[in-house]
């Protein structure tokens, strides 16, 4: 896995920027129900979506969790005394917190399925009755464009995705929660060149394909062959699942007669 701490300072423009940012954002903020006053994003990185999650008319107050030191540092210059230093695991926050809570980009980088579950669930958790979490799925899947660097990386080694839309379908099924929409939503300027696909290996962004590994080394260069090697391909379109945790059921009148 990358080191966060080390990819923080590069870390945005090597993946969209603010466009990309500002695309994830206005996705996120169309699943959240009318009136969301309050949104944890956990994961937040360096806070580029989380700042647009808390800006414009009638936008939630926002809190964002990162736990890379160097992710919150970032985040925190883009939303002072709004940022968090915690494990998604473990929440530091009170049951029924939050009228919404975002995931974007987090859940394929957890290979332990056992982690997954705690982190839905501790998203289920800190959401009030009524209100709604939402997250990418199949991140990994969304990469493949059926270009011809996809082609080349066909064959290279995988490992099951964490974020498969069935699987956290399934983790947010056993903490009660319920669909509730999803959305699709392009990433603008990380349409990758094969020079560009070469650097992403060389600096471990394929977790089954360490830097330095000989295997690794062939498939650079096969992607060295393919032509055109400046020019990127289309973009990844990513999908976000929402999820509403049910509101708390009435009492019944007659139960107290």
């Amino acid at each position: 896995m990358l080191d966060y701490d080390k990819e923080a300072e590069r870390y945005d423009a090597s993946r969209g920027g603010e466009p990309r940012a500002a695309a994830a954002a206005d996705a996120v903020l169309g699943l959240l129900p009318p009136g969301t006053r309050s949104l944890l994003d956990v994961a937040c990185g360096t806070g580029i979506v989380t700042r647009r999650l808390a800006s414009g008319p009638g936008a939630p107050q926002v809190t964002g969790v990162d736990l890379s030191p160097e992710m919150a540092r970032h985040a925190g210059a883009r939303l002072p005394g709004a940022i968090v230093r915690a494990d998604s695991r473990r929440l530091p926050f009170r049951d029924g917190r939050f009228d919404a809570v975002s995931s974007v980009w987090l859940l394929h980088l957890v290979e332990d399925p056992g982690d997954v579950r705690r982190i839905v669930a501790e998203c289920a958790r800190v959401l009030r009755p009524g209100g709604v979490y939402v997250t990418t799925v199949d991140k990994g899947a969304s990469h493949n464009v059926g270009s011809d660097i996809d082609g080349v990386l066909s064959s290279r080694p995988r490992r099951p995705a964490s974020d498969a839309a069935v699987l956290v379908e399934s983790y947010a099924a056993d903490c009660g929660l319920i669909p509730a929409g999803q959305a699709r939503f392009a990433g603008r300027g990380q349409g990758r060149s094969p020079r560009r696909a070469i650097a992403d290996l060389r600096r471990g962004w394929f977790v089954t394909l360490p830097p330095g590994d000989p295997l690794a080394e062939e498939f650079a260069a096969r992607l060295a062959a393919l032509p055109d090697q400046e020019r990127p391909r289309p973009e990844p379109e990513f999908t976000l699942r929402a999820f509403r945790k049910p509101p708390q059921a009435m009492p019944d009148p007659a139960s107290n007669s």
